[in-house]
């Protein structure tokens, strides 16, 4: 089996067993209850800097037996430097699992009144309700691997 291969399974079967829960204790920051509401974090309209955004693989799942039309599993590596910027964008049609590879990242949520910091081995769960964007506030590079749902046909220039 190839390298790719072998390494594409290792994140499905994670993001799988991210999906049914058994990462709990790995969960990624939540907002103290105090500091949840609607739309409590203003809307950033920092664009994206210092970020790379690489597709590892993705899968049509219209062509699996779950035959989902019009949403393919993608995976995706990205690599926030220093500073760097993931600009504002919302989940409303693409739920996402992101795990923190390697360094830290603070996450503003319109949900959450303070900011969320993400570590090394967290996964960060975005669902319908996330509109947010993400700053590398640290003085190294963060690495994440993103997993979600991704609509057909939706431009990568949408969102990050």
């Amino acid at each position: 089996m190839s390298k790719t291969i072998a390494s594409l399974k290792t994140v499905i079967l994670a993001g799988a067993f991210v999906m049914a829960g058994g990462l709990t204790a790995a969960n990624a920051a939540e907002c103290p209850a105090d500091k949840v509401g609607v739309d409590v974090m203003a809307q950033s309209d920092a664009p994206a800097s210092g970020v790379t955004d690489d597709v590892l693989a993705s899968l049509d799942l219209a062509k699996e037996p779950i035959a989902v039309a019009g949403r393919l599993f993608r995976s995706r590596r990205l690599v926030v430097q220093p500073g760097g910027v993931v600009p504002w964008h919302d989940h409303a049609d693409r739920p996402a699992l992101i795990y923190v590879v390697s360094g830290g990242i603070t996450e503003y949520r319109s949900t959450c009144a303070v900011p969320l910091e993400h570590k090394e081995g967290e996964v960060a769960v975005e669902n319908q309700m996330v509109k947010h964007w993400w700053k590398n506030n640290t003085d190294k590079p963060v690495v994440l691997i993103s997993n979600d749902l991704f609509p057909v046909g939706m431009k990568d220039g949408d969102m990050m």
